[in-house]
């Protein structure tokens, strides 16, 4: 049952987030349209903030499960984006709010999560150190969440997954050859 509850809270709050900014979104307005007392409300969630961080949490877990076995770091940066696409005005309305910050880390978690499976599956056989990987991993997600950033700063205005699948092809192999080298050169 409490799962049930939970699920129709979130729908709710997605629902609701479609319609408004997040910062005009109250619990009141969640109870009501999902036909709840708020200390059912409180018994799943302790307030908004922490309704947003569970959502963008599960989101990243299931981004990352069915990525488990990744060709490529750019399937799990499309699958990431689809959910944006699937949910612009909530993405949207949470970026542009005070949450912000839960946000972010949200893009950075998934963002460093998806370069370090990809590096640790294509660094086997090389010899790179842990410390190289994860600089190359650090930087990967910097410059990837840094462009999710400009094009939500930028009002969606463009298919990120074209961006992405772009940037695959002209990076590819990139991350490969830059591991080959240092544990080559050993720096």
């Amino acid at each position: 049952m409490p799962s049930f509850t939970k699920k129709a809270i979130v729908d709710s709050f997605l629902k609701l987030l479609r319609e408004k900014q997040l910062d005009k979104i109250t619990i009141k307005d969640i109870v009501e349209d999902c036909g709840i007392n708020r200390n059912t409300f409180y018994y799943h969630f302790d307030d908004i903030p922490a309704l947003v961080e569970d959502i963008l949490k599960a989101e990243t877990e299931r981004v990352i499960s069915e990525h488990q076995d990744m060709e490529s770091w750019e399937e799990g940066f499309i699958a990431a984006a689809d959910f944006a696409l699937d949910n612009k005005k909530s993405v949207y309305h949470i970026y542009n709010s005070v949450n912000r910050e839960v946000f972010e880390q949200y893009l950075n978690n998934i963002s460093r999560d998806v370069m370090k499976r990809f590096v640790e599956q294509v660094s086997e056989g090389i010899g790179a150190s842990e410390e190289d990987k994860a600089l190359i991993v650090e930087f990967y997600k910097a410059a990837l969440t840094g462009m999710v950033l400009d094009w939500l700063g930028a009002g969606m205005q463009y298919d990120p997954r074209q961006v992405i699948r772009r940037l695959g092809k002209m990076l590819e192999g990139e991350i490969e050859a830059a591991l080959k080298r240092i544990s080559r050169q050993g720096i």
